[in-house]
């Protein structure tokens, strides 16, 4: 069952056309406009990653090396390509919460002040 990816000349839109099978590709028409003038596209592939592997990309310096941690929203990038990285694993929603408000441009103090569990509001034992 393949689906190939087009750019439709007519309507200038990236589109996605599924065949049930190979044997029924015929002269594709975009969904967007009908038109067929559709040019193939390459479409992108995804690489399956072993946990080693993915632990080895995030541990090489070289691919966080544009962070500037005084900027929240550089700091949420790394963290969104670190939870990329993490291959599908649940991060739990205050993780994407906390990444969103980064991209926001707020401080992560401002955000630990307002997430319960995040090391906002808690004492340690012995305060």
């Amino acid at each position: 069952m393949p689906i190939y990816e087009y750019r439709c000349g007519d309507c200038k839109r990236r589109v996605s056309v599924f065949f049930r099978s190979i044997n029924a590709i015929t002269e594709p028409r975009c969904p967007n406009c009908d038109g067929a003038n559709l040019t193939r596209l390459v479409s992108r592939v995804a690489a399956i990653k072993s946990e080693d592997a993915r632990l080895e990309a995030m541990s090489d310096p070289s691919a966080f090396g544009d962070v500037d941690e005084n900027d929240p929203r550089s700091v949420a990038r790394m963290m969104r390509k670190m939870g990329d990285q993490m291959g599908g694993e649940d991060l739990g929603p205050e993780f994407g919460e906390m990444v969103d408000r980064m991209e926001a441009g707020e401080s992560p103090e401002e955000i630990e002040k307002t997430m319960p569990g995040m090391g906002g509001g808690e004492t340690e034992i012995g305060d």
